[in-house]
């Protein structure tokens, strides 16, 4: 069984921030993993990675979408565990998608990226 710690990470991690996501209304990640026959009854979806790469300058769909579904029932469950201080078991589903496809997932999407995280936390100021 392999471990692995949820953190963005690339090769040389030129790049490092924060990413923060609203829901769609109508077809959010839980919603669409139903829909497409790759979420379970009894499963919470407890994270969601994106890697694009290999782009040399131009994106070229797909981006690899990795879903971590954790056999739990809920919110407050899957705490509990993780408050246990044990790794989270988790079952991935991996999908290629489409950039417009992965971003229809969400209402609003938000990506903060500093020069090898420098600016993450910290406040800036600029003229207005």
């Amino acid at each position: 069984m392999a471990t692995e710690k949820f953190k963005a990470s690339v090769q040389y991690g030129d790049w490092k921030g924060t990413a923060a996501a609203d829901r769609a209304d109508q077809n959010d990640p839980e919603r669409w993993l139903e829909k497409q026959g790759k979420k379970k009854p009894d499963e919470f979806l407890v994270g969601i990675e994106i890697w694009a790469g290999e782009n040399h300058g131009k994106h070229k769909d797909p981006i690899s979408v990795t879903f971590l579904l954790a056999t739990l029932p809920d919110h407050d469950t899957v705490l509990g565990q993780i408050g246990t201080g044990k790794p989270l078991p988790v079952r991935k589903v991996r999908e290629d998608m489409g950039l417009v496809d992965f971003f229809g997932l969400f209402k609003r999407f938000s990506v903060s990226i500093s020069n090898h995280g420098m600016l993450t936390d910290h406040e800036y100021t600029y003229p207005e």
